[in-house]
């Protein structure tokens, strides 16, 4: 039986990643492997609640662009949250016709991130 999946996106700049993804959007760095002592590359363990995200800046783990959808309880307060932290939003939250109501931002790379509430 599965129990989780992580979902890994390419970013060019990990301080850059890093800065988004904890300063802008509240995750935390749960981890950080850099095997030649710089600054990149850099494979990242990002964390919010119980939501884990991977970013990557070595050559061969994926390519900028990506998507990830991030299940959400209340996408409006987190719209709230996200514009007082200077996020843009690339998508303001929307009633979808398939019932989800939903917001996307994009990342330094181009990488959706899209947070999802299902209606129902």
């Amino acid at each position: 039986m599965f129990k989780f999946a992580i979902p890994v996106l390419h970013v060019s700049s990990s301080a850059a990643a890093e800065a988004f993804y904890c300063d802008r959007l509240g995750f935390r760095q749960a981890f950080a492997y850099r095997p030649f002592g710089g600054a990149d590359p850099c494979y990242m363990g990002l964390t919010r609640d119980n939501v884990e995200v991977h970013v990557s800046s070595f050559s061969g783990d994926g390519v900028a662009g990506g998507i990830v959808f991030l299940g959400v309880e209340d996408v409006d307060a987190l719209h709230k949250e996200l514009k007082a932290t200077g996020v843009v939003i690339d998508l303001e939250p929307t009633d979808q016709s398939w019932g989800n109501r939903e917001m996307y931002v994009l990342d330094p790379d181009g990488n959706s991130i899209r947070f999802v509430h299902r209606g129902g």
